[in-house]
């Protein structure tokens, strides 16, 4: 049941990422054509296609993650034998989840100053809530580097 719950949250992240990719390529090139032919657009496509941005880059991040196919630089493992491979992976984990956890907490605090200010980013949307995907995200990350630390997790479907 666990793995069943676990592959429909995977299945349903890919899902959040395919479909913001798609609404943000759509709605840039209606802004493209609006302004290219009609000479207008609609005010707030510019602000949506920023905060699209920034949840594709988070949401790919948390994908990333959890396919171990993230940014690493791995020149030291080249030279160690397999044990000290994983031990260093291991450490490397850790010390990724903490900073991830660090991040999340900072960035509570910056969604809850968001909150209060009551801004809006586009079309009555909350600033708040278009900047929630940070704690989520790292905090999805966090966990995903925790386990990956303390289970020896790489791939943990």
């Amino acid at each position: 049941m666990i793995y069943k719950i676990y592959n429909f949250l995977l299945k349903a992240e890919t899902g959040i990422l395919i479909l913001i990719l798609v609404s943000m390529i759509i709605t840039a090139v209606i802004q493209i054509v609006m302004r290219n032919f009609f000479a207008s657009g609609i005010f707030w496509i510019d602000s949506f296609v920023r905060i699209a941005v920034l949840w594709l880059a988070l949401v790919g991040a948390m994908v990333a993650s959890r396919n171990d196919k993230h940014i690493a630089i791995d020149i030291i493992f080249r030279f160690i034998n397999e044990k000290m491979q994983t031990i260093a992976k291991r450490i490397t984990a850790l010390f990724t989840s903490l900073v991830c956890f660090v991040v999340t907490y900072y960035s509570i605090k910056f969604v809850k100053y968001e909150y209060g200010d009551g801004g809006l980013a586009f079309a009555n949307i909350p600033n708040w809530f278009c900047e929630s995907i940070i704690p989520v995200a790292f905090f999805i990350m966090g966990l995903r580097y925790f386990f990956s630390a303390v289970f020896n997790l790489r791939h943990p479907v």
